[in-house]
């Protein structure tokens, strides 16, 4: 089968699948969500915040608020603190100590 009819179909598979609510999660570049992300390893980065998304090794998917699959995901650490929340606390990426 040739790569556009693969593109083709998989593009017109997602449109039916977001119909019935169902969202594909790609979060490279976003803040580790352990509610919407399986980390699978960690990657040392230095130009980007530990616990940013570097990686999307598998797409997961969520129906409304519920999540189908998490996605598999690599994540950064060594890099440069996430930012604080406004109100001081620490953002949802940021791992718990210990």
């Amino acid at each position: 089968m040739s790569e556009k009819v693969f593109t083709m179909t998989e593009r017109e598979l997602l449109n039916v699948l977001e119909r019935y609510g169902i969202k594909r999660v790609q979060p490279a570049g976003e803040p580790f969500n352990p509610h919407l992300h399986q980390a699978v390893m960690e990657i040392q980065r230095s130009d980007v915040p530990a616990g940013t998304v570097v990686q999307v090794f598998q797409a997961g998917f969520t129906i409304e608020d519920r999540v189908l699959r998490p996605a598999m995901v690599a994540v950064a650490k060594g890099g440069p603190k996430p930012a604080q929340a406004p109100d001081g606390a620490p953002s949802p990426a940021t791992p718990p100590p210990g």
